[in-house]
């Protein structure tokens, strides 16, 4: 790391210098996206020149350090958020949804239709991503919802609540897939650890949304209007594209689970095995996240492909037909990724590492802390979990922790920011548009469940931390 200095009169910028053009680019990035809603890809990129600029960068290295930046984000990021779209869009596309959760259903009995649809969109948020996922399982919560003759809220609450949980914190989703990146945290460790917490913040996300929902809401005129008419559409609650049967249980569990296996195979093999082991080596590369999607991938292209009749120019439309989505959102991540290498290239992260070593806070409490306050400011969980790694990077790679330890700070940023989801939030306008809630309600009842299961997440994060550390 270069010493920062003034390219025209070179003065060593102090600690506090640092310190206070750190708050000052998190400030005018929040006021960029905020109060100028200018795009998130735009402000980052625009913040990430000042910050060169104010710190003294010599102006020869600003634009090599902004690709450097891009680039080392960018190099896994781009091709597991293209892979994970590409697989989503074709669990999506054949029906795989309405398979789970009728399937789910059928096997816990009518009586805990609210836990089965949880349970599937806890297994379906692994491969899609949160706002795709639950557009897709509202018309199967309409049905469920018109035929036990409740309102929408009460079934479709905790369904979004444990989505969101799982799009923070497990990969391939793109905000900690790129956290990690920035702190080179280990993927399969994060996926585990992510998957884990997930599963009893599934249960307290049904517990929750019952409390929550223990006084009723009413529904807003227009979503009244759309929910009463559900149901008498040829097509509305038919996801298929096709004529064909939507595919089996089996078959989505199998394109879910399959690279999950390879990945946790990878992370167990780097474990238990010495370096240099010839087992290790073959485990690291067959559970290596980007071999995994290209599995799975290949799976959906035969399986789903075969069992909806397209050929493969069908094939290919669909997966490309994931593409523009996913290219904003890589674009996002790659421009936090500039701005993290700036910060860190400017001195910024180490003299935030240092002052943060002086206030011996726990690191894992300022990783929750930082990120759940992003979040809060501007919305974005991808941006909150992006700008907080590149905050702690220096903190994180100098403090002599452990890959696990590693990947449990980096959860903790997950953590953060699910809570707190409020009207700057896109996803909070999903929720409250399909649920029929007014915003008041929203607030009442959304933002009180992604802020406790942020809680929860990041407590049972911690425990695990101190059975470790």
């Amino acid at each position: 790391m270069y010493v920062a200095v003034d390219f025209w009169r070179h003065p060593v910028v102090s600690t506090v210098a640092l310190l206070a053009i750190g708050a000052g680019s998190i400030a005018l990035l929040l006021l960029l996206i905020i109060r100028w809603q200018v795009h998130a890809f735009v402000a980052m990129m625009l913040v990430s020149f000042l910050v060169a600029f104010a710190t003294g960068m010599p102006i020869g290295d600003i634009i090599g350090t902004l690709i450097a930046g891009m680039g080392g984000t960018l190099g896994s990021v781009a091709i597991l958020v293209a892979l994970g779209s590409m697989l989503g869009r074709m669990i999506e596309v054949s029906g795989g949804a309405a398979t789970l959760a009728n399937r789910f259903t059928q096997l816990l009995g009518p009586t805990r239709v609210p836990i089965a649809l949880t349970a599937a969109a806890l297994v379906l948020a692994v491969p899609v991503f949160f706002d795709v996922g639950f557009i897709i399982l509202v018309p199967i919560v309409y049905g469920f919802c018109k035929a036990a003759g409740v309102n929408p809220v009460q079934f479709g609450l905790p369904v979004a609540g444990i989505m969101l949980a799982a799009h923070v914190v497990v990969p391939p989703h793109p905000g900690i897939v790129g956290g990690a990146a920035i702190v080179k945290a280990d993927i399969g460790w994060i996926t585990l650890i992510g998957l884990a917490i997930c599963i009893p913040l599934a249960a307290l996300s049904q517990y929750v949304s019952g409390w929550l929902n223990r006084k009723g809401y009413p529904m807003l005129p227009a979503t009244a209007e759309q929910f009463a008419a559900f149901g008498t559409a040829k097509d509305s609650a038919a996801p298929s594209e096709s004529n064909h049967r939507a595919p089996g249980v089996g078959t989505i569990m199998a394109l879910i689970l399959v690279p999950l296996a390879f990945i946790m195979a990878g992370t167990t093999g780097a474990t238990l095995l010495p370096q240099g082991d010839g087992l290790r080596a073959v485990l690291a590369f067959l559970g290596s996240p980007i071999f995994a999607l290209m599995v799975a991938v290949g799976l959906a292209m035969l399986l789903l492909g075969r069992s909806q009749g397209w050929n493969r120019e069908r094939t290919n439309a669909i997966m490309e037909s994931a593409l523009p989505p996913a290219a904003t959102v890589i674009l996002v991540t790659g421009a936090g990724g500039v701005f993290a290498k700036v910060l860190t290239a400017s001195g910024i992260g180490a003299a935030l590492s240092q002052s943060l070593t002086a206030t011996s806070l726990p690191l894992i409490l300022l990783a929750f802390v930082i990120s759940l306050a992003l979040r809060a400011a501007q919305g974005s969980a991808t941006v909150a979990i992006i700008t907080t790694c590149g905050l702690l990077a220096d903190a994180m790679a100098g403090g002599g922790y452990s890959p696990l330890q590693v990947a449990l700070l980096t959860v903790a940023i997950g953590f953060g920011s699910l809570g707190l989801s409020h009207v700057n939030d896109s996803g909070f306008w999903i929720v409250t548009r399909y649920l029929g809630l007014s915003v008041g309600d929203g607030l009442r009842t959304w933002t009180v469940l992604t802020t406790l299961l942020g809680l929860a997440g990041f407590a049972l994060t911690a425990l695990i931390w101190a059975l470790v550390a």
